[in-house]
């Protein structure tokens, strides 16, 4: 069955991406795969070419279209290729940040912030978990008291992507305190002094995307780098989450695509006992459920998108689609790496990379267990 939610300006949106994925990011992924991070050439690049903040209004820097199958092809493409360790970086900075920029800033902010982070010389992140917090954002620990003009923050985040390289930080704080009612949202800047990063964070995969651990201590951020309203942050974040969770599968269904392509192509080289291994039945049937199981959830995710145009996908629906492409794209990745059989453990083969990559997938963005909590509230359980 065809795709059939892209239109002719996605197709030449593809095309383009395509070519500035085989240029800018493929030749140097295995550099930035060992430093652990990606150049920042690669935002400035994506700035120049109109791939980033495509929603953002043309005044700003953006190309004013808020149209998300945009956004679903940038992460489309970079998994395809192989390369979505260095394209997660590019798809929270647009996806999943830039919407809270657009959202909520004001006249001033948007004029401060905007242009630099359509361009890429400004990357971005944001801070919601906490050492001992995980996903419940409720309990967050790190505080912000005014004083004047400024809020003095103290406190820590962890596993924050685009940590290391980000320039502005959108940065979940305690200002009051009830559980949900007393959390607002700040930027902050780099070279805020207290603002202190740590070294990259170690993971088992994802290496080319950048993640810190972060500390506050004393820090003064202006009153004028407030998202929006105080103690109004919270609902800020649900609000996005749903978008949040959409990237997440899309990145998810593409992986998935991807390590079943990767070894439909190898079970048809590789022999044993003098013939290709993809003409056993074992391999033939894990192959088809895997094909089957694929398009059924590219079918879901496309379906989600057109809702998230439309202002119509659910916060249940987006964990539906969060929580079974993940589940999918590890459940594809182990069963590809089998088919690969000793060489799929070695780290020459694009396999192993990709099972490692994706091991996350059910944890960030709300794990497998919130997303069916989510869905399991909504039928009145």
């Amino acid at each position: 069955m065809e795709r059939n939610h892209f239109e002719q300006d996605h197709v030449l949106f593809r095309d383009a991406f395509k070519k500035f994925v085989q240029a800018e990011v493929v030749p140097h992924n295995a550099i930035w795969e060992a430093n652990g991070i990606c150049d920042r050439s690669m935002f400035t690049a994506a700035g120049a070419g109109g791939f980033l903040g495509t929603q953002v209004a043309t005044e700003w820097g953006g190309a004013g279209v808020d149209d998300f199958r945009f956004n679903q092809i940038i992460m489309e493409e970079f998994e395809l290729a192989g390369v979505g360790s260095a394209g997660s970086g590019i798809a929270m900075h647009n996806d999943i940040i830039i919407p809270y920029f657009v959202e909520f800033c004001d006249e001033d902010q948007k004029q401060k912030w905007l242009p630099g982070l359509c361009s890429g010389d400004l990357i971005s992140a944001i801070a919601m978990s906490e050492p001992g917090v995980g996903s419940d954002l409720g309990r967050l620990a790190t505080t912000a008291k005014r004083e004047g003009d400024h809020y003095v923050i103290n406190g820590s985040k962890t596993f924050i992507s685009n940590g290391i390289n980000a320039d502005v930080l959108v940065l979940a704080v305690r200002t009051g305190p009830e559980r949900h009612k007393g959390i607002t949202l700040l930027v902050v800047e780099a070279g805020t002094p207290g603002f202190i990063r740590s070294s990259n964070l170690k993971k088992i995969g994802r290496h080319c995307q950048d993640t810190a651990e972060l500390s506050f201590v004393d820090c003064h951020v202006p009153v004028a780098n407030r998202l929006g309203s105080e103690n109004q942050g919270f609902y800020y974040m649900m609000s996005n989450l749903p978008q949040e969770r959409l990237n997440i599968a899309v990145s998810a269904i593409s992986a998935a695509r991807y390590s079943f392509d990767l070894t439909l192509d190898y079970v048809k080289e590789r022999e044993a006992f003098g013939q290709p291994i993809g003409s056993f039945q074992n391999s033939r049937f894990a192959l088809a459920e895997m094909e089957t199981e694929i398009r059924i959830g590219q079918e879901f995710v496309d379906r989600c998108v057109v809702a998230l145009n439309n202002n119509e996908l659910t916060a249940e629906e987006a964990a539906m689609a969060k929580w079974w492409t993940t589940e999918l794209q590890n459940k594809v990745n182990d069963r590809c790496l089998q088919l690969h059989g000793g060489y799929g453990y070695m780290d020459d083969y694009s396999i192993s990379r990709a099972w490692r990559d994706g091991r996350v997938q059910t944890i960030y963005g709300g794990t497998t267990e919130i997303m069916k909590e989510i869905i399991g509230r909504s039928l009145g359980l």
